[in-house]
């Protein structure tokens, strides 16, 4: 309290110093001994204001329009009061595990928590919009409030474990593992966190359990089965989709794949359900059944075997995207008929992260590089990146010129790896 009241006098005397009127808020660097220094001041509210909101009651954009309308605070210093805890969260379009690098693409499917007492959303954007290069890329504000810091974090790690966003790379999974976080739970914080927690914050990517695979399995059969039902009243007996066999038991093959890790689902009818065998292993019973919305929201409620899973799967395209426990595996349906089985992840070359515009070429064309070689710098969202050689190699030949506008995905850079 004390180093929070002599923050709060140096704020006001540097406001009053200059005849500043109107919302602003002022930035201190604090050290462990309690001393702090100014930084700056920006003339505004800043993203964190919801915060403050949150443990005073109090609505600040409301405050500083009846200040520029020149009437006087509604209330004193002295009068305000703090109850509980409150912490944000900022939900980017950003990729954690390639520096933050920023996203770009159409949120195809967003479902935040449930907003209430103790959570609460702000947001400018709407499932179906784009996050573009030509704004920050800030999809939410995730803010959620407790008595104590210790339940308001369990209330941020129950709120993110229910954040779905499909369409763009996001930090959702990154800010979990922070808010879990021995260090961050205990308050032993700076600017090095990151750094220091790198082996907690950033852990060896890891194969989707057996449930995200028979949970993706699951929803497809279901989504067939309810479009089969749309459509029985015209639908040909050849339709069926039942396993129905003369006889025998007639039995099917769902193939999917993460990365280079493909996996096989044998899946045989029964009923009210399916007996679904992963990779030849112990047949498990599957039942389930989509949300009230009919799968639209993802949501699945499942029981394979003996256990009960509540999960989402959001279909878009190829990929089926598993919500499950709090974590995102985005599993690819295989379809041997089309692309050798590959499925829509196939890719290839050096391409453009992001949107964005080529600055430099910075290794002559038909040059030998060494692994991490910088090749090409290009500019998105005020910030540079550097693209730099996958392996030991020759650059073959630049696909785009300074100055150049690129999309994302656009190959840039013809690079042949050397054998």
């Amino acid at each position: 309290p004390e180093r929070r009241a002599a923050m709060g006098r140096a704020a006001v005397e540097a406001a009053r110093a200059v005849g500043y009127v109107g919302a602003g808020t002022v930035e201190f660097i604090a050290n462990q001994d309690g001393s702090f220094y100014f930084m700056e001041m920006n003339t505004r509210l800043q993203v964190e204001h919801p915060v403050t909101e949150m443990i005073t009651g109090l609505d600040l954009v409301e405050w500083q329009l009846r200040v520029a309308a020149g009437q006087p605070l509604p209330l004193t210093q002295e009068q305000l009061q703090i109850d509980g805890h409150a912490i944000e969260a900022r939900i980017y379009a950003e990729d954690p595990d390639k520096g933050f690098l920023p996203s770009t693409g159409r949120l195809i499917h967003l479902a935040p928590p449930a907003e209430g007492e103790h959570v609460r959303i702000d947001t400018g954007v709407e499932q179906g919009d784009e996050i573009t290069p030509h704004y920050d890329p800030m999809i939410a504000k995730l803010i959620v409030w407790d008595q104590d810091r210790d339940l308001a974090l369990a209330r941020l790690r129950t709120a993110l474990a229910q954040y779905r966003v499909v369409g763009v790379a996001n930090n959702i999974e990154f800010l979990a593992r922070l808010a879990a976080c021995p260090a961050f739970s205990q308050a032993d914080l700076d600017t090095g966190l990151i750094e220091r927690e790198a082996a907690f914050l950033f852990p060896e990517a890891t194969d989707p359990p057996d449930e995200a695979w028979l949970l993706a399995a699951l929803a497809e059969l279901l989504h067939e089965s309810a479009a089969q039902a749309r459509r029985a009243a015209t639908a040909s007996p050849w339709d069926a989709l039942d396993g129905w066999r003369l006889n025998g038991q007639g039995m099917r093959e769902l193939r999917l794949r993460r990365g280079e890790l493909q996996r096989s689902v044998g899946v045989v009818s029964v009923p009210g359900g399916w007996q679904l065998t992963l990779d030849g292993g112990a047949p498990v019973l599957a039942r389930g059944e989509l949300g009230r919305d009919g799968g639209k929201s993802g949501k699945l409620h499942a029981q394979l075997g003996e256990r009960r899973l509540h999960a989402a799967v959001v279909i878009a395209g190829e990929r089926r995207h598993v919500f499950l426990d709090g974590h995102t595996h985005a599993l690819v349906r295989v379809d041997t008929l089309h692309t050798g089985g590959q499925g829509d992840d196939a890719h290839g070359g050096l391409r453009a992260p992001m949107p964005g515009k080529v600055i430099a070429l910075l290794a002559p064309a038909g040059s030998t590089v060494d692994k991490g070689t910088p090749l090409l710098v290009m500019e998105a969202m005020k910030m540079e990146h550097t693209l730099t050689a996958p392996a030991n190699g020759t650059v073959k030949a630049y696909r785009c010129a300074p100055g150049e506008q690129v999309a994302d995905g656009v190959e840039l850079v013809e690079f042949e790896v050397a054998p």
